[in-house]
């Protein structure tokens, strides 16, 4: 297994050899790994190549307006020649599939094209780069591999970058990622549809769960800490699910105090998916590895069981270490 970065033009060409491939996202996904998945899907469809795209969970409620999404299914042909991961850091955040894929590093070649600061350069071929979207890599591998950008693929992957960089708010923002979404723009994808199914439009349950969960924002360490908990109890009772606590952890960062902030969600009883976002200094990166996550300096998650009060005691202090 290799373990530094391939080139993308390596990975243009090995792409393009394959006769059947496999695309895999982490679990839980959001818009940049569907973008990722189902862009690069586009492109494989392009060049003639039989594959498939799946993912172990659900999908994310809030992504329902998409058009692609039937495609993505549950297992992966145990057959197909090529694994190729997308936007996960590492093999587990792959879930249920993490077990085809390490598979699959044993008996044929595998890519990973990721942006996590945190990524293991788990496959055979890695192209691992920071910057403000997972999208961002696999725009730049679609040129690489000679197929021009039609409106769907577009679409797909202004949706990533859209997400991932906080409608271009992020202070990983750069040039780069305004020169992309230009070009995903001119090749027909419609920002304002995307603007307004991602942060305008939203059911009547997410605002209800989202004006009690904000009511209920906790503070910690001189206001600069800030956690909010959502709990399988309040979702049921709003009507919620999942895909409509997307955005959620920006909120307690608008306080002025607040450095830190961190959204524990109830997964299943004892099990809580912590997300965590900063807003100047602290590397929410290196808190998510204390306990076995990862993500970005700024934005970064992980999974901790236990009583949420424990759970609670727990980040305040490993907060406080990198404040």
């Amino acid at each position: 297994m290799s373990f530094v970065n391939s080139t993308l033009e390596e990975i243009a060409a090995r792409v393009k050899r394959a006769r059947s491939a496999v695309i895999l996202t982490h679990m839980r996904p959001d818009g940049d790994a569907i973008g990722s998945a189902l862009a690069l899907s586009c492109a494989l469809d392009a060049l003639g190549i039989e594959h498939c795209v799946c993912d172990e969970s659900e999908l994310p409620s809030n992504l329902a307006f998409l058009e692609g999404l039937e495609k993505i299914e549950k297992k992966p042909d145990p057959q197909a020649e090529l694994y190729i991961a997308v936007d996960s850091s590492d093999e587990p955040r792959l879930g249920a599939l993490a077990d085809d894929f390490r598979l699959a590093v044993k008996k044929r070649d595998t890519i990973n094209i990721d942006h996590h600061v945190s990524n293991t350069r788990y496959a055979k071929y890695n192209y691992v780069r920071e910057c403000s979207a997972n999208c961002m890599n696999i725009a730049a591998l679609i040129e690489a591999m000679g197929v021009p950008f039609n409106k769907s693929m577009a679409e797909y992957l202004l949706l990533g970058l859209l997400t991932d960089s906080g409608n271009f708010s992020h202070d990983d923002v750069t040039e780069e990622t305004f020169l992309t979404a230009a070009k995903l723009v001119k090749a027909g994808a419609d920002i304002r549809f995307l603007n307004y199914n991602l942060f305008k439009k939203q059911p009547r349950a997410r605002a209800e769960l989202y004006a009690d969960t904000m009511s209920r924002i906790r503070y910690f360490l001189d206001d600069k800490f800030a956690a909010i908990v959502i709990t399988q109890a309040a979702m049921k009772k709003f009507g919620a699910d999942n895909g409509m606590t997307e955005g959620f952890v920006d909120f307690p960062l608008t306080v002025d105090t607040v450095e830190v902030c961190a959204s524990v969600m109830e997964v299943k009883k004892g099990q809580y998916k912590i997300s965590l976002r900063s807003k100047r200094y602290a590397d929410v990166n290196k808190i998510a590895g204390v306990y076995g996550g990862g993500g970005h300096v700024r934005a970064a998650g992980c999974m901790l069981f236990g009583d949420v009060e424990e759970i609670l005691d727990k980040l305040v202090y490993t907060v406080s270490q990198y404040l």
